[in-house]
């Protein structure tokens, strides 16, 4: 299993930037809920020169690749050793204004701009992006790289963040809305949730364009 290295932070901090942020997006895919992203700064006292069994990101790897219970409990862990992290929201009513594209963009730049409001001084901040494109209006400097939540590790632990954030609100929407499944599903396009949109319909808060793509 392929595991996130630790230096293109490393790379960053020895280029004179003070702080290194990961950012990643959740819910790209699925019909219904907002996309999520998260952006992380993590603490490279905390990680260490070596990757071993004993550290506490010992696991945090792709969010994609992590069974729901495993991503809580590392989330927990990331949130108690990160120096900060963001969390930026784009509804699906932005979603479908702005097709999915633009709106994961915008989700990072909320997150990004979430961060640096957490750290009142943060100095030169440099921003590792999963993905092809940079982040539009953000006054960082930045990189984007593909595959990122698989190779960089802030951009992990971004991944699980936004994952789990996510997920939290699918199960809040759930409770509004049991009759798609969303606790079990999380929006995505399972056969459990088509046959619910055929039998109740569209809820307020589904993304109207993917399931006319659907």
């Amino acid at each position: 299993m392929l595991l996130p290295h630790f230096k293109n932070e490393l790379k960053c901090l020895k280029e004179g930037f003070t702080l290194v942020a990961g950012c990643d997006e959740a819910g790209r895919g699925p019909m219904a809920g907002p996309v999520v992203a998260a952006a992380c700064i993590l603490d490279p006292k905390s990680i260490g020169k070596t990757r071993s069994k004993n550290k506490w990101y010992a696991r945090v790897r792709d969010s994609k690749t992590i069974p729901e219970t495993e991503r809580e409990t590392l989330a927990k862990k990331i949130l108690e050793n990160a120096v900060a992290c963001g969390v930026g929201i784009v509804s699906e009513t932005d979603v479908d204004a702005l097709n999915i594209h633009h709106a994961s963009l915008l989700a990072m730049r909320r997150a990004v701009e979430d961060i640096l409001v957490k750290i009142p001084k943060p100095g030169k901040i440099f921003v590792l992006v999963d993905g092809r494109f940079k982040i539009p209006e953000v006054a960082t400097e930045q990189m984007a790289i593909i595959s990122g939540d698989a190779l960089v590790l802030s951009i992990a632990a971004a991944s699980i963040i936004a994952k789990t954030h996510r997920d939290a609100i699918m199960r809040e929407l759930d409770a509004k809305f049991p009759e798609y499944g969303w606790k079990r599903n999380k929006g995505y396009n399972t056969r459990e949730h088509q046959k619910a949109l055929k039998k109740f319909g569209a809820s307020a808060v589904h993304r109207k364009t993917f399931i006319k793509q659907g």
